[in-house]
């Protein structure tokens, strides 16, 4: 079976573009490579031995996507990464957002829905949740307001596919992840970050190997146990499984609704300063940080409850925040040519 994979050269893309290989599919990447190199082509090769189709499209051009599935009408399920994804940057770029993560969502779903039957699976995200007032996070915690325009982007995102799945014949699988971290363990595809790195594990081990002056850590007065904001880091690599095990459930007719939702995440959370710590650990390295002013949008903490992926999906995680941190430290000592 064809599956195309939208920003398929990107972090978590990338890596479930392995997955899926491994598992015997074709596989179509698309990416515009805004924030992906082509040469992670060869990673992926390295890996499992086949390198995928790769096209070079911006999802915001209608008239490219609806080539794209005239001359690939035989797509049988699309798992749609493709998309802006730093919370601090949507919130003082927030048009850039709304246009770049709902129209690409439209035209593909409007090519979808042109088929008798389609499998579509969602990247979308822990954010749809603004700040839970319970922990863990259930998949039936009410959606708050969202905290920032990426937030925003993955609700509505969300609102859009239901609609879509009601008058189609689309089926989906909307994967609310939480903090997504580490990389492959040959150290041949990781998360490959261009310019100033948004997220904390990118910026942790480049501080680490020289390339910034420090770690900022935002806020150090939130009402945790050490003062900074709390996640759950789930590894790349069980996460990119996720995707693949929620895309032979709608291939195989196992699906129960048009729309199913699940949490992957750990069910753990850990503090900014625990993470520090890890990699610490890990690495013997001492990492230079300061502590500055909150972030608008984050959020205090948000860590999974994963009992219905565990027990409808049959996935859970199986690799640990150290061994997704040294995987981390890994990628970029090679990446950066560092000895150990």
């Amino acid at each position: 079976m064809k599956i195309l994979v939208t920003g398929g050269l990107g972090f978590i893309g990338s890596h479930t573009v392995v997955e899926l290989q491994n598992k015997g599919f074709e596989v179509v990447v698309i990416d515009n490579l805004s924030n992906a190199d082509e040469s992670v082509l060869n990673g992926i090769e390295s890996i499992t031995g086949k390198k995928p189709l790769f096209e070079n499209i911006d999802l915001r051009e209608k008239a490219a996507v609806q080539d794209f599935f005239k001359r690939h009408n035989d797509v049988s399920g699309v798992i749609h990464f493709a998309a802006s994804k730093a919370v601090g940057e949507s919130v003082e770029n927030p048009l850039l957002y709304y246009e770049n993560n709902l129209e690409t969502l439209v035209y593909i779903l409007q090519q979808l829905a042109e088929k008798i039957e389609a499998s579509f699976i969602f990247s979308s995200s822990c954010t749809v949740y603004g700040q839970a007032t319970a922990m863990p996070i259930t998949e039936n915690a009410p959606i708050q307001p969202a905290m920032s325009p990426y937030g925003n982007t993955k609700q509505i995102g969300e609102e859009i596919i239901k609609d879509a799945a009601k008058v189609s014949g689309i089926k989906s699988v909307l994967l609310r992840y939480f903090n997504p971290v580490g990389a492959h363990e040959s150290a041949a595809i990781g998360e490959l970050p261009i310019g100033v790195p948004q997220n904390l594990v990118p910026f942790i081990t480049q501080t680490a190997a020289g390339l910034r002056k420090e770690l900022s850590v935002f806020g150090s007065d939130y009402p945790t146990p050490d003062g900074t904001c709390i996640r759950d880091y789930i590894h790349v690599v069980d996460l990119a499984k996720a995707h693949v095990i929620a895309l032979q459930r709608l291939l195989n007719n196992k699906n129960l609704e048009k729309v199913e939702t699940f949490n992957l995440g750990t069910g753990t959370g850990s503090s900014v300063l625990e993470v520090i710590n890890a990699f610490e650990k890990v690495s013997g390295k001492k990492l230079p940080y300061k502590i500055v002013d909150r972030r608008e949008g984050d959020v205090i903490e948000a860590y999974a409850d994963t009992k219905k992926a565990n027990e409808v999906l049959g996935w859970k995680a199986q690799l640990s925040l150290e061994n997704a941190i040294d995987s981390a430290w890994k990628w970029e000592k090679k990446i950066r040519a560092i000895e150990n």
